[in-house]
Formats: C-alpha cells, structure tokens, sequence
C-alpha cells in the first residue's frame, strides 16, 4: 500500500518591502512522503518570495517536467520557472531554454552542488538566480510545523520574519548567481 502526502494549510500575511507588496495568502501543499519537511517549507517560501500575478504551484511528483512553482502570464506564456532543491545541469538548462527567468531556492548546503554545476553546459547560467535559504530558520520552522499555520511574513533587504503567534523568527537569503 502505497503512502499518501500530507496536506498542510498556510496563511501567510505577507509584506515584501523590497517588491511592495501587501498579500493574504490561503494555500494549500502537499507534502509527499519522499519530500523533507525543509523541502516543503523551501517550496512554500519560494512561493512568497517570487509571489506576482500567474504565479502556481505544479502538480508536483506527478508532473515531474515542470517546476516547483511557475509564473505566466494572461496568455498562458512561461514568464518565471523556480525551482526548489538542487536540479541536474540538463534540468537548469531546460529550465533556461523555456523560460526568460529562472530561479533556483536551496535548504541544503549548496556549495558542493554549485562546484559540481561549474563545468556544466547551461543554457543563460550567468542569469540563474540561487537563493541559498538559511538552514537555522528552516530547521527551527520544521520543529513548529503543524498542519494548520497562521505566518506574518516579513521580507526586508533579503531578511525574513517569520512570525508564529507570539514568536517570531527569522534568516537571510543569500542571493547568488549559478556562474559565480
């Protein structure tokens, strides 16, 4: 008998300084049971940070040539491919190819990832963004995971606030991009 995800529902008030921007979010993930709690986490900060119109999440494992979460445009058109975790060269390159941006979100150290990345042919790899997210916040969310949050989340000069009823936490994103 094969094992089935585990739904979690965010609300997530949002305030990008940086974007300006002021959302509500009502969302829904699904956390397969291959997936880590940080990797479920990573997908749903990813959402918040690159939250714009057209933005979604993809079907996931059961659609495994899409992107954690995308942006189109009214015309159905690929305007943003975000990926979560540590995508192969081929995969970034596809990625690249589709879409004028790509963006990458990592929870896990990625310097060993980006070192093996360096020799590889990637289609625009100086234009790939990767957010290195920082793995104390990660780790301290997952220890408060429920299935049912409430997050007032606070995004200035790469800084994040996180805010869970009366505590609040908080870590940097580090920007890099994939041809450093």
């Amino acid at each position: 008998m094969a094992l089935s995800a585990t739904m979690y529902v965010f609300t997530v008030r949002l305030v990008d300084a940086d974007r300006g921007i002021y959302e509500t979010l009502n969302l829904r993930l699904a956390c397969h049971p291959s997936e880590t709690v940080e990797f479920l986490l990573t997908r749903l900060l990813a959402y918040c940070l690159e939250y714009g119109e057209g933005i979604a999440f993809s079907k996931g494992l059961s659609d495994p040539d899409e992107p954690a979460v995308f942006i189109r445009d009214l015309t159905g058109a690929l305007k943003a491919w975000i990926e979560v975790g540590t995508p192969d060269a081929a995969r970034l390159h596809k990625a690249s190819k589709a879409s004028p941006r790509v963006a990458v979100y990592v929870h896990r150290d990625a310097e060993s990832w980006l070192t093996r990345l360096a020799g590889e042919r990637i289609h625009r790899a100086a234009d790939i963004a990767v957010h290195l997210l920082d793995r104390d916040l990660l780790a301290a969310l997952a220890q408060r995971l429920d299935r049912r949050m409430e997050w007032d989340l606070s995004v200035a000069e790469g800084n994040l606030y996180i805010t869970l009823g009366e505590e609040t936490l908080s870590g940097l994103v580090t920007t890099r991009r994939l041809a450093e």
